[in-house]
């Protein structure tokens, strides 16, 4: 062989080589639905970060089926990806996710739900407790006295009874004291505007004077307020939601949603990608010192702060932080 020829050969030879060692780091992420207009965000986000670092994701939504969610972790799990991130459709069925992933040496992080009683290596969420405290504060503070409606958010998902327990911590005082009556108190099926508007219509029936509603997220408060306007009693109804939604912040600011509180995505999704890169590459986890019981184990975690937002501090939560445009909320 000439000694071009072989210079050449050995090149591509170790052209192929190199390609074949340079496969990326693969993250699976596992949604829920995107009937909350945050999801998307969460996703974008996410993906953005991961490939930022490097790595690429593999993602699929299991549009509120938990079985659905265990096939398709089951697929990325047999594609090879080195770790998954949760978005729980349920907290309880979720487990066998987490104990299939492990099965195969992939380690799992739980984004903003907590999936319960399985060996969970990592939760990133927000202090939901304090989210719920926060809904509770706003509203009892511009309505101090009169008959509360609970709605609360999905019974699959822990944030739901997190925020209810906030939203108690202050209320149940006022309750003894005699300044505040709940005269419903349900949790939804999913965290869907249906349910509110199904769950509202069914205190309605009641025909209980209502002064204040919290709602699990926006969604639900979407659902809330069309019920209250098919009757005819919305005004003057304190209104309080979560997430921030678009649709939400345009109520605040036309007066027929009180508050709601902010959660910042960029925030979650950051943090979530920077440990699935961890989690993938064998590495420990560092500055941590929070732990979650979920009923099996301690769980390592991160729960971020929250924002409230209502009329006059729009421009400087989610406006400020680019979640939403200015011109989007006052058209």
């Amino acid at each position: 062989m000439k000694p071009r020829t072989f210079i050449l050969c050995t090149a591509i030879l170790a052209a192929i080589f190199l390609t074949g060692c340079s496969t990326k780091t693969t993250i699976g992420l596992l949604m829920d639905n995107y009937e909350t207009e945050r999801w998307q965000r969460d996703k974008d986000m996410f993906i953005a970060r991961i490939n930022e670092l490097g790595g690429t994701v593999v993602t699929d939504v299991a549009n509120g089926d938990a079985s659905l969610q265990y096939k398709q972790a089951e697929k990325m799990l047999e594609d090879g990806i080195d770790a998954l991130v949760i978005v729980a459709v349920d907290q309880n069925e979720a487990a066998k996710i987490v104990a299939l992933a492990h099965k195969y040496k992939v380690k799992v992080l739980s984004y903003d739900r907590l999936i319960r009683n399985c060996n969970l290596d990592l939760y990133i969420s927000f202090d939901n407790v304090e989210v719920g405290a926060l809904q509770a504060e706003y509203l009892t503070k511009v309505c101090p006295q009169g008959n509360y409606v609970l709605i609360g958010g999905a019974v699959t998902d822990n944030n739901s009874f997190l925020l209810k327990i906030g939203q108690m911590n202050v209320l149940q005082p006022l309750v003894e004291r005699g300044d505040i009556r709940i005269v419903f108190d349900q949790f939804a099926n999913r965290w869907a505007e249906e349910e509110g508007y199904r769950l509202m219509t069914e205190c309605l029936a009641k025909k209980q004077k209502i002064d204040a509603v919290i709602a699990g997220n926006d969604n639900l408060a979407t659902g809330v307020l069309r019920a209250l306007q098919e009757k005819g009693v919305y005004e003057n109804i304190y209104i309080a939601g979560q997430d921030a939604d678009l649709i939400a912040c345009q109520r605040i600011v036309g007066g027929t949603q009180t508050m709601t509180v902010y959660k910042p995505i960029e925030a979650i999704a950051t943090k979530s990608a920077d440990f699935a890169m961890q989690m993938a590459a064998g590495e420990e986890f560092k500055n941590l010192n929070l732990s979650v019981n979920n009923g099996k184990r301690m769980v390592p975690a991160v729960l971020l702060p929250a924002m409230v937002v209502n009329r006059e501090t729009i421009r400087l939560t989610v406006v400020a932080e680019g979640y939403l445009k200015e011109n989007k909320i006052y058209d």
